[in-house]
């Protein structure tokens, strides 16, 4: 009888406590990876937004730049060529309406001109990674 325990014993295998040490590290490892996955998925969505942001306002200079006035909508910048579409929000899954803008001023020499957007923003009030709002870029 003791030749079979001892057999047993030889044979190989793992305790109880060696298997929840193993499952314990996996566990977290893999919740540093989640971690990391998580705030790269946000820097890229930052990256993008900044990059639509940067579009937007040059396709508004280059407009201001030909025409001498401020387009008076996104749609304009659209309809007359300097952008191909409104881009997305990277952060709403493909809202095209989460975007404000800020008018220009009233021009002095033609007080009742129509102002137009000389500025773009993005609608939200959440916070980037490094702590400055999205609404504030």
């Amino acid at each position: 009888m003791q030749q079979i325990r001892r057999r047993r014993a030889a044979a190989g295998g793992f305790t109880m406590i060696e298997l929840i040490v193993v499952l314990a590290i996996i566990m977290v490892l893999t919740s540093v990876a989640l971690v990391q996955y998580r705030q790269s998925v946000v820097a890229a969505r930052e990256a993008v937004l900044r990059s639509d942001l940067h579009l937007m306002r040059d396709a508004i200079d280059q407009y201001y730049a030909d025409k001498g006035a401020y387009p008076a909508s996104l749609d304009t910048l659209v309809s007359e060529g300097y952008l191909r579409s409104i881009p997305d929000d990277p952060f709403t899954s493909g809202r095209k309406d989460n975007w404000v803008t800020t008018p220009s001023e009233p021009d002095p020499n033609n007080p009742t001109a129509a102002t137009g957007v000389y500025d773009v923003k993005l609608a939200s009030d959440k916070n980037a990674l490094d702590g400055s709002k999205y609404a504030d870029w």
